[in-house]
């Protein structure tokens, strides 16, 4: 095995340690989730265990991460992301980033078809800055209408939904943050 890939073995169990610290998951959380014992995942973590295709496939699908990115291989240089659009419900999803951390989309929503979406609350907080079109913006129990270049950010324990606020479809750029991260913006004073 060439020095670098043994470089690589060799840090996969404290990256995967740091990951998981990160994250803020416990050690028993994380061994149930991949269907392993705690002891397994804490020599893993320690060292002591070396990293397998079986235990590392399911730990990638947990932290939402590329394999070469969890075990902290090496890029190959091409810095570009490979778009994959996802459609759901109808709307359209382009990542902008690679999994983990707050996630950016180019989202497209198609104008509504039928009755309005009811609104749905979740563990993270959104930021949305509208490209094109006008899009409504239900938060609780306030409606906001949001032209291009106006932009909004909500905790998403909050009940909302968006859609078109006419018959032209929207299009957005969407940040995601799962654990609730917020964006700390400095404004320069004079």
């Amino acid at each position: 095995m060439g020095s670098a890939a043994g470089d690589v073995l060799k840090s996969v169990g404290s990256r995967l340690r740091e990951l998981r610290r990160r994250r803020g998951m416990t050690l028993v959380g994380v061994a149930e989730r991949i269907g392993v014992n705690e002891s397994t995942l804490s020599r893993l973590e320690g060292g002591i265990r070396k990293p397998t295709l079986e235990l590392l496939l399911p730990l990638a699908h947990v932290y939402a991460l590329p394999l070469d990115e969890l075990v902290g291989a090496p890029r190959t240089g091409d810095p570009r992301i490979h778009l994959r659009p996802v459609i759901r419900d109808g709307a359209t999803y382009v990542p902008l980033s690679r999994p983990g951390g707050v996630q950016a989309y180019k989202l497209l929503l198609p104008p509504w078809s039928g009755t309005e979406p009811q609104p749905m609350s979740h563990e993270g907080f959104s930021w949305v800055y509208v490209l094109t079109g006008r899009l409504r913006l239900a938060l609780g129990d306030r409606t906001v209408v949001l032209r291009p270049g106006e932009a909004a950010e909500f905790d998403t324990h909050m009940p909302h939904s968006m859609g078109p606020d006419d018959d032209r479809p929207a299009e957005l750029l969407v940040l995601f943050g799962q654990q609730g991260e917020r964006a700390h913006l400095k404004a320069r004073t004079t």
